[in-house]
């Protein structure tokens, strides 16, 4: 019955969605004395939505409302005409369409902690800091902001952000840079909502970059709204998941342990809209960007003429394609081996040879691959948007088995999409899903975990001949995981490790036209080389740690508590007690 009238409120949301571009009109139903708050996040450079943003802000204030327009982070990065002014043109067209405030997400970082602060300086709009994101111990933007609305309505605003920055932003551009995870993020949050309520606040908005996926727990947005209290709206980003897929976690009523909860998926997909009635009840909804027709048309000029310049900048065919290079996230980059995978990983090994270093294999992280290539002609802008982080070449030396330490920790929670998951030439691994990651010790400066033992890969080769954990090996890599950045810790700590200096999108494009001459040919790339095998074992095996239950084992594998009696009932040989289990026994456990 609960799947039935959650289809029935989701029908009725889209409905609603479509049909706000018609009711925003100066033709429409008079909105005065409401307060409507728009909002956005996870943009990624889709600049030309920039302009219907701020038509669909103007069409409601023409209409009376008292209009806020926010932003959940991720805005700076993504695109070309974004990336390559390291954000600066987001917040001039930002500064255009009118937006009030916005939160920093992870790729905010992406250029480094000074190169935010100064593009941030140049905000029209407030720059709400993170509040669990700290510089030398202190908030480095305004903590939260109050609005009064025209009928007295107090909107208090603050926001929270992904405390996996750490280490998806590169380490050495955010140092002093401190996050806050789990019950101090929590802790963080309460205290603004508890000083927005004294300030008089009736509604308070959590501007959250937090995101729904399973990887980033404890630090979701879920968790959040499970520990803190008193918040009335929270506007998600970070999962890039949209209104229904945010639906599909809350109740019934688009809520989530009270809090009206909305999200607008990416690249302006849709625009949110949060309608605060006379008596502050709360309506969350999605305005479809494809039923957007009006543009402002100062706001399109400027963003046209950013193009334009990218165009001309980067627009020059230098290649061809004979197929499509996968750059999607899951399935994709992030969940299995891909050829775009493959091209790049074979040109910074190619590289790295050019330039006269003697490497073995090449490693870099599916979440560093951003976009797709369409079979046909390739220019210098869309290398650029698959590889738009600025990254450089790097060297570095490890053992065998630190190397088998690093892809352990790369595919821990895979089937499931993670950024550190690794594309790869030179190596040929196989990856047994089947099994559980065995949770070690917390790496330093970082929400991810070394393993405890190796259960999940087993290396096969590094270039070219059989694995040996004793031996070491070069590694062609980018400067990002260089610096252990995702799960590569044991990179960071490597014998030797040195940046080349050499973009990584001009190795690749160098690699297109030198060795492959110009055309990625099907025979070359039609399918993924088959460097990674995938197998999934039916049943694993869990060693009991210190302070484990089988409440919080079966929390930690099946995502739910609830499961430990089916850990209990297949191990009720090796369990005598189920409120005592013995550390070191080895559980069998079935699967999900």
């Amino acid at each position: 019955m609960k799947n039935k009238i959650l289809s029935l409120f989701l029908a009725v949301v889209m409905l609603f969605g479509l049909a706000v571009p018609a009711a925003a009109t100066t033709e429409g139903q008079d909105l005065a004395g409401s307060v409507v708050i728009l909002h956005t996040n996870d943009i990624h450079g889709a600049i030309d939505g920039y302009a219907k943003v701020a038509a669909l802000k103007d069409s409601y204030e023409a209409r009376g409302a008292y209009v806020l327009l926010f932003d959940a982070g991720d805005f700076i990065q993504g695109d070309p005409t974004v990336s390559t002014s390291q954000g600066a043109t987001a917040v001039e067209l930002m500064n255009l369409a009118g937006y009030d405030a916005a939160i920093p997400g992870n790729h905010e970082f992406d250029y480094g902690y000074e190169n935010l602060t100064t593009i941030m300086g140049k905000a029209a709009f407030t720059a709400l800091s993170a509040v669990n994101i700290q510089y030398n111990g202190n908030i480095f933007f305004k903590e939260n902001i109050v609005y009064e609305a025209p009928n007295g309505t107090k909107i208090g605003v603050f926001g929270v952000s992904t405390p996996e920055t750490a280490t998806k932003a590169h380490p050495a551009k955010i140092q002093g840079v401190t996050f806050l995870e789990g019950q101090e993020l929590y802790a963080s949050a309460q205290a603004q909502v508890d000083k927005l309520t004294a300030a008089g606040c009736e509604i308070i908005v959590c501007l959250s970059h937090l995101g729904i996926d399973e990887s980033s727990a404890p630090s979701r947005s879920i968790d959040l709204l499970n520990n803190v209290t008193s918040i009335d709206v929270l506007i998600d980003g970070h999962s890039h998941s949209t209104y229904e897929e945010m639906a599909a976690v809350a109740d019934e009523n688009m809520k989530i342990n009270g809090t009206a909860v909305t999200s607008t998926g990416t690249k302006l997909a849709s625009v949110g809209v949060v309608t605060i009635g006379a008596d502050n009840q709360i309506q969350t909804s999605v305005t479809l960007a494809e039923a957007l027709t009006t543009e402002e048309t100062n706001v399109a000029a400027r963003a046209a003429a950013i193009k334009k310049q990218i165009e001309d900048d980067y627009g020059t065919v230098f290649a061809a394609t004979e197929i499509l290079l996968n750059g999607e996230r899951s399935p994709g980059n992030r969940t299995e081996e891909t050829n775009l995978g493959d091209l790049i990983t074979d040109a910074l090994l190619w590289g790295a040879e050019k330039n006269g270093e003697a490497v073995d294999a090449a490693v870099t992280n599916g979440g560093g691959i951003r976009a797709t290539i369409n079979a046909g002609n390739v220019t210098k802008k869309d290398i650029n948007t698959v590889l738009p982080f600025g990254n450089t070449l790097s060297i570095i030396k490890i053992t065998g088995q630190e190397l088998l330490n690093a892809l352990e920790a790369s595919t821990y929670c895979t089937p499931e999409a993670v950024g550190a998951f690794p594309q790869i030439s030179g190596i040929e691994f196989t990856l047994d899903t089947g099994k559980l990651f065995a949770k070690g010790g917390q790496y330093p400066g970082s929400t991810y975990y070394g393993p405890a033992a190796i259960n999940r890969v087993t290396i096969q080769s590094v270039g070219g001949k059989p694995f040996d954990p004793a031996a070491t090996y070069s590694i062609a890599t980018n400067d990002f995981l260089a610096a252990g950045g995702d799960t590569y810790y044991a990179f960071a700590t490597a014998i030797a490790n040195y940046d080349t200096g050499i973009p990584m999108d001009e190795v690749v494009m160098d690699y297109v036209k030198t060795v492959l001459g110009g055309v990625i040919s099907a025979a070359d790339y039609g399918t993924p080389k088959g460097r990674i095998t995938m197998v999934a074992s039916e049943s694993a095996s869990y060693v009991v740690q210190d302070g484990d239950t089988l409440w919080t084992i079966a929390q930690q594998i099946y995502g739910t508590g609830l499961q430990w009696e089916v850990i209990y009932e297949n191990n009720k040989e090796a369990i005598a007690d189920p409120n005592m289990i013995q550390i070191g026994v080895e559980l069998q456990i079935p699967a999900a």
